[in-house]
């Protein structure tokens, strides 16, 4: 297939992270509002006068500096993003909106206020406490922590309106922005598609990166592209896998496996697409923020959810996904230092595998990787392997 028009520029603008729409945004006088977790409600920071940028280091390979602030056996996603402070890569940003995740991810917050690693006097970092668990009780707290932690601060220091007329303008936008990307995503479901799973990453992830209105023209014009993109005569790949993890915002990942014959056929990771590119439903006279705090609180599968119910219905949740988008394999992975993709990737893998509580066991290939992928030749060692048993197993049924 040919390349896609704005590929290269979609590649470039995920070099750094004041990439040059962000740059574009500044200069109008928006205020660039940092996040790093998928809880974040992401559409809030997209109000008139603002942008959210989810936080990303690519190339950063030897964190030495934050190591000494953190220690060895830090995360070393947050020890990337510290990294990438120090150097001043993120001194474009007036503010950092944490989640309550994990004590790393914390830590790693406090040091860009108390280090003072951003030279904007009016800098500040706001915590947001996401309940552990998904009750109509714990969406009303979240709903609050919402307006305490996000909208209050924003208000009083840099003069943003959140009023119900602009919420709903930024929630119209960010549907916009969901709407192309699932129906990207859904190519992925035929058996030889117009788009390739390296080409889809690199589009999700300028979404989070990039502010929405200005991202939004190439994401038409791509998806007008892709619509009518004729795919080679015979697919180009040798057996579909879903990945599952955490923060995989290198797209170089993705390229990898379909270097070893793998296509991904669908994105269940913290930088991925499912969940977390879902309209947000808002009807009339409904309140606005508590709709916004259940689709973020509900839909999301991270493993941070507590209870046996939310531990249950992400083993299916992945399953289904599997099905319905004709995954022969799974890929899970999680970072080094991880706890909570450290038990995720046990327990999937297990339950995946021996079928339990699903209808038929779906091949498993687990992984734990580093923030790069330095470990090129292992990673592609597995992958090849895995790609082999996948192909060999379809001879076996027959398919």
């Amino acid at each position: 297939m040919r390349d896609l028009k704005h590929l290269l520029f979609f590649e470039n603008l995920l070099q750094q992270a004041n990439n040059e729409l962000v740059q574009q945004a500044c200069k109008d006088g928006r205020h660039a509002i940092a996040y790093n977790c998928s809880y974040i409600p992401e559409v809030l920071l997209d109000v008139t006068g603002c942008f959210g940028v989810r936080l990303r280091a690519p190339g950063c390979t030897n964190p030495d500096l934050a190591t000494y602030y953190m220690t060895n056996r830090s995360c070393p996603y947050s020890k990337s993003l510290l990294e990438r402070a120090f150097e001043g890569g993120y001194n474009f940003i007036d503010a950092l909106m944490g989640q309550e995740c994990c004590t790393t991810m914390n830590r790693m917050e406090q040091y860009f206020g108390y280090c003072k690693l951003i030279p904007n006097e009016k800098f500040f970092t706001s915590f947001i406490d996401m309940p552990l668990k998904k009750t109509e009780w714990h969406a009303g707290y979240f709903r609050r922590q919402i307006e305490k932690k996000i909208i209050a601060p924003l208000t009083e220091v840099y003069g943003i309106d959140f009023s119900e007329e602009r919420i709903r303008a930024a929630v119209e936008q960010h549907n916009e922005v969901c709407r192309i990307i699932t129906e990207l995503g859904s190519f992925r479901k035929l058996q030889n598609p117009p788009v390739t799973s390296y080409e889809f990453h690199v589009i999700q992830l300028v979404t989070l990166t990039c502010p929405k209105d200005l991202i939004l023209p190439y994401l038409r014009e791509t998806l007008e592209e892709v619509r009518a993109r004729e795919p080679d005569a015979k697919p180009f790949y040798r057996a579909r896998v879903m990945v599952v993890g955490s923060e995989i915002d290198d797209p170089d990942f993705t390229k990898l496996l379909e270097g070893c014959g793998a296509y991904v056929v669908a994105d269940r990771y913290c930088f991925g697409s499912i969940p977390g590119r879902e309209e947000i439903v808002l009807t009339p006279g409904c309140d606005v923020l508590q709709a916004i705090a259940e689709q973020y609180m509900y839909n999301n599968q991270c493993p941070r959810a507590m209870g046996a119910e939310n531990i249950v219905g992400r083993k299916h949740f992945l399953y289904d996904l599997a099905k319905e988008y004709d995954a022969e394999g799974m890929i899970v992975e999680n970072m080094k230092f991880c706890e909570y993709w450290g038990y995720e990737r046990a327990q999937a893998a297990q339950w995946m595998r021996e079928g339990f509580e699903v209808p038929e066991p779906i091949p498993v290939c687990q992984i734990e990787k580093d923030y790069t992928n330095a470990a090129t030749g292992q990673l592609r060692t597995r992958f090849q392997a895995f790609v082999e048993s996948l192909e060999i197993k379809r001879i076996q049924a027959g398919r």
